[in-house]
């Protein structure tokens, strides 16, 4: 089984039939989340459908809820494993045929699962490499699930008749996103914080270099102020200057460019004290500069686009890119 190939977020919905496109549900504990985005030719990606639906009755019942208020029938569908789902740890490549890659990483990481490596799926994908280093020694990203979550997310979307083609991870939706923010010849960190940590991600050409999580999350922010709050946003500053000089030694031959802020809830001063404590430029992740949000007018609100975020960035998923 692949993680990203077949892994490869009530209030009373019109009907609305989602046709084709990309469309990402997520699947939390109060509510599902579901986009849908469309893309053409030399022209902005599209989000077409965005929205939050409240948890009614069991995840099955919820789930069959939104397929039928929005025509999920002929929509194949992509969802992300949540955060405590899943282990991402970078290694060492073994030196074996691709075809023996992932049975190898599994015995290469089975003492850090905490559970028998063969209950685990497991899928891989490469660190880039120094071009002016072919001979350097490859790294790669080794992502374990257990396989009764698989099965257990598979069977959710199968019993509610949505068609799942895919379960990712949200270093990779947030990857898609910072692409579309990325210049050509630099590296783009990006940091995003949810209600319960952050997520720092680094790339470049659409592909992710390094992944590092921080443990500050939205809820402990809007839970403090004054110099509580001064004191939780110096702690980001620190883990993200550790994190941008660990990948200024790691991957010297890549400049880093800028340090991109995901959409926050209105009310915080995260990205003014970014700027002022960190040596790489700081910018907001203006998602309306470079996808089109014209057809869901309420994502306006940056506290509905900051909870959709990961969600958005799961619908841009591009099989070619994964």
């Amino acid at each position: 089984m692949s993680f990203f190939k077949f892994l490869k977020d009530r209030v009373k919905v019109p009907s609305r039939n989602l046709g084709s496109g990309s469309v990402a549900i997520c699947v939390h504990r109060d509510r599902v989340d579901v986009a849908r985005v469309s893309r053409s030719k030399d022209a902005q990606p599209v989000i077409e459908v965005c929205a939050s639906v409240n948890r009614e009755g069991s995840s099955v019942e919820t789930l069959s809820g939104l397929r039928r208020d929005y025509g999920l029938e002929r929509s194949a569908c992509v969802t992300l494993m949540p955060d405590s789902g899943y282990q991402l740890q970078v290694i060492e490549a073994p030196g074996v045929p691709s075809s023996e890659l992932k049975s190898a990483v599994r015995w290469r990481i089975q003492d850090v699962l905490g559970y028998p490596a063969e209950a685990a799926t497991i899928d891989v994908f490469f660190v880039p490499a120094d071009p002016e280093a072919p001979t350097r020694t490859r790294s790669l990203y080794a992502v374990a699930a257990k396989n009764e979550l698989i099965a257990e997310r598979m069977a959710m979307f199968s019993k509610a008749k949505v068609r799942l083609a895919a379960i990712d991870i949200p270093e990779m939706a947030q990857r898609n996103v910072a692409a579309l923010f990325e210049s050509p010849g630099t590296a783009l960190a990006m940091l995003s914080l949810s209600e319960h940590g952050g997520l720092l991600t680094f790339t470049s050409d659409a592909e992710l270099y390094m992944a590092r999580g921080i443990d500050i999350g939205l809820d402990q922010l809007r839970n403090s102020e004054g110099a509580i709050r001064e004191q939780l946003y110096a702690r980001i500053v620190l883990e993200v200057q550790r994190s941008l000089d660990h990948f200024d030694r790691q991957f010297s031959f890549m400049p880093l460019g800028k340090l991109a802020l995901a959409p926050l809830p209105a009310g915080f001063g995260l990205l003014a004290y970014l700027g002022e404590n960190l040596y790489v430029p700081v910018e907001e992740a203006r998602l309306d500069s470079c996808i089109d949000l014209s057809r869901v007018p309420e994502l306006a609100s940056p506290d509905l686009l900051s909870s959709q975020f990961m969600t958005i960035g799961a619908a841009l998923r591009q099989e070619a890119a994964s």
